[in-house]
């Protein structure tokens, strides 16, 4: 018994690594870009380091105003949530 368990034991460390991965395959974004944004957004008036309560609010205004300085329509950034989209759950009605 204790042979079996050492073998699961084994087989499921070497096959760890395989399975997860710290990087995404379909990832597009460099390190370089994510920096490049962030200064942006600092230069926009966000600060990271705050302990902001309206955090949600202050990214979205800070987005919004490198959006606007750049020519592009607000909420088409890299990062955030998606703009449209419904989900619905439970039964269908009748």
């Amino acid at each position: 018994m204790k042979r079996l368990l050492y073998a699961v034991f084994t087989v499921s460390v070497l096959a760890a690594p395989a399975v997860s991965s710290a990087q995404q395959s379909g990832s597009t974004v460099t390190r370089e870009q994510v920096k490049a944004e962030l200064i942006q957004l600092e230069k926009a008036g966000y600060n990271p380091a705050r302990r902001d309560p309206n955090y949600p609010d202050d990214i979205r205004a800070a987005q919004a105003r490198v959006a606007a300085q750049s020519g592009a329509a607000p909420g088409q950034t890299s990062y955030g949530p998606a703009n449209g989209g419904t989900s619905q759950s439970g039964v269908p009605g009748k």
